[in-house]
């Protein structure tokens, strides 16, 4: 039979037209789900992945002369899913407690008072399930991508709000502040993020994580947008008398911190002498003022605590805000989460059914914390302080960061948070660059209720502070003198003395000059470490050592300080591996072993 009748035959067959028909259906179908998949990619990538819902919600029209123009009028906001909106269901970053709930019967009051300003929403973004995480990852939704760092974590738990601010599809936007989900995300995606006093601005038709702590904040670009939108949510008076400002650096929360101290102190000091009103920068530990101004700390010291210089004062404050957070958690939700029974995100799963399952013991010390803590900041700051900190201990975690890594990111980032959030303070934390190619910031903290007061500061200081951030990439460099051995060895013998005289920092002042004079020798990095190690400096203790580690790979005394630098800043795995390796040149260190014993403890 010929090829021609072959193909006659089958084509005159019924079955295979059906064959034909199924193939072509599928072809199409298969091109239309991988064209709907090209545009779905296509506007995630567009919007960062940054919203969970879009929609409209138009301003209140503006009222006709003499009405002044609406303060918001013309700016586009959006918000994360726990501010409710009529008609619409409140999602709480999850799907079951979407599917659970009802519609709202009315718009929350801040959403309400953004509209009545003029301003112009677009929709509800994503943010960590049930407000409970500070990563900002969301496994249902997806977690907003990092405009800054797109492999990086964009922070939580209002992460989708920072991310639409930093990827300019909004002016503002606002979230909630529990124990730094505002805070957090602005540091990590490089925008201004505003947490005010706790209880200035409502929180009615807002879903609550813990009434006591939630705060809504505010994200921005602008200073200027900032300030506008934070004088609308707090009914601030337009005039206010100008006062001095006291300017204090925290320095003991800097060295907890990655961000460069020096600089940090440098800008603010450079910034502050060209502006009137300000005084110059002082400097304190603030982890001891808190040690000797709130009592009932006492409660929450761990037993074991062998950190100096009010570190395990802020890890005890940290542990009294979260026991607070999840007592109130569990009050507002343990009902729903018992009968639901609601599919979580591994990332957070742990946790939630952690806070569940607690009893609570000493609860009134968690409010006496906070009680005490306020008075403590309020004697501090008055009307006319500002605290400068560090918004976070680190730079932002890579996407999917293993469990481990995450338990030391949250000791050491809520030792700094707690600060203001048990009293309740206002806190604006600003961009200050980029560090190891990550983005900072800086925060600036008043008293409670002195929230104009800040504003005002953060709109003076603003543009003077990018100013310097972008002028300074470093401190100006060390004279760099070359001298001899002897002029060296002089000084590091003047050093010695001095360090045994208890004298920190003239010993950190002779081995600087030593180290100009040579800068090869690793003993006097060694040295000047123990010296910065007694006056608390760890940053720079470790910095130091590091140094000495580069010169001579065998010395044990740089690895030791090293490894009690880490220690004392909450790194617990860094700090073992340290201790370890002492121990492999030098296997009898007793302090080595007995460092390794109490650090296995803390990783395990």
């Amino acid at each position: 039979m010929s090829l021609n009748s072959k193909l006659k035959i089958s084509v005159s067959n019924p079955k295979v037209w059906i064959v034909i028909g199924v193939t072509v259906a599928g072809v199409l179908i298969l091109t239309a789900e991988t064209r709907r998949r090209r545009l779905k990619g296509r506007r995630v990538r567009e919007d960062y992945g940054a919203f969970v819902e879009r929609f409209e919600l138009l301003p209140f029209p503006q009222l006709p002369p003499p009405a002044a123009k609406q303060a918001l009028s013309g700016l586009t906001f959006a918000m994360n899913d726990v501010f409710d909106v009529k008609e619409y269901v409140t999602g709480f970053g999850s799907p079951d407690w979407k599917r659970t709930h009802e519609v709202a019967g009315k718009t929350a009051v801040v959403v309400t008072t953004l509209l009545k300003n003029g301003a112009t929403c677009v929709g509800k973004t994503v943010m960590d399930e049930l407000s409970f995480g500070i990563t900002g990852e969301n496994s249902h939704y997806g977690t907003p991508t990092n405009p800054a760092m797109p492999s990086y974590i964009p922070g939580g738990s209002s992460s989708g709000s920072a991310v639409a601010v930093a990827a300019e599809l909004v002016d503002f936007a606002i979230g909630i502040d529990t124990i730094g989900g505002v805070r957090i995300p602005a540091s990590f995606c490089g925008v201004l993020g505003f947490r005010p006093s706790h209880g200035l601005v409502s929180t009615i038709g807002v879903l609550p994580n813990s009434q006591s702590l939630d705060t809504v904040g505010i994200f921005a670009r602008d200073p200027s947008i900032l300030h506008r939108v934070g004088h609308v949510l707090l009914q601030l008076n337009p005039v206010e008398p100008r006062r001095t400002r006291r300017i204090i650096v925290a320095d003991d929360l800097f060295q907890l911190s990655k961000v460069p101290q020096q600089k940090t102190v440098y800008i603010v000091s450079k910034v502050t002498e060209k502006l009137s009103g300000y005084q110059a920068p002082k400097h304190m530990n603030i982890g001891q003022y808190i040690l000797s101004n709130v009592p009932s700390l006492k409660y929450f010291h761990e037993q074991t605590s062998n950190l100096q210089n009010g570190t395990h004062t802020l890890k005890a404050l940290s542990s009294a805000m979260l026991l607070l957070q999840r007592y109130e958690f569990k009050t507002n939700h343990e009902e729903w989460i018992n009968t639901v029974k609601p599919k979580l995100g591994s990332d957070v799963s742990d946790y939630i059914h952690a806070v569940i399952k607690a009893n609570h013991e000493n609860i009134k010390a968690y409010y006496k914390v906070r009680t005490e803590m306020r008075a403590a900041l309020r004697n501090l700051l008055k009307d006319d302080g500002i605290l400068v900190v560090p918004t976070v201990a680190d730079t932002s975690l890579k996407l999917k960061s293993k469990k481990t890594l995450l338990t030391e990111f949250h000791d050491r980032t809520f030792s700094l948070l707690s600060i203001t959030t048990m009293p309740g303070c206002c806190q604006v934390t600003v961009p200050f660059g980029k560090h190891e190619d990550s983005p900072i910031g800086v925060s600036f903290i008043a008293n409670h209720g002195s929230d104009k007061f800040l504003l005002d500061t953060v709109l003076d200081m603003y543009q003077s502070l990018q100013g310097q951030v972008n002028a300074v990439t470093s401190l100006p460099p060390s004279l760099d003198l070359n001298g001899n051995m002897e002029a060296s060895e002089l000084l590091k013998e003047k050093g010695n003395a001095a360090y045994k005289g208890r004298q920190w920092n003239k010993a950190v002042t002779y081995y600087t000059e030593a180290i100009k004079f040579d800068e090869s020798n690793a003993t006097f990095y060694c040295n000047r470490a123990a010296a910065y190690l007694e006056l608390g400096c760890y940053q720079q203790a470790e910095e130091d050592c590091t140094k000495a580690i580069s010169l001579d790979k065998k010395n044990v005394k740089a690895y030791l300080r090293r490894g009690t630098a880490r220690e004392s800043v909450l790194c617990y795995k860094d700090a073992l591996q340290d201790f370890k390796h002492a121990l492999v040149l030098e296997p009898q260190n007793k302090a080595a072993k007995m460092a390794e014993k109490r650090l296995q403890k803390q990783v395990s």
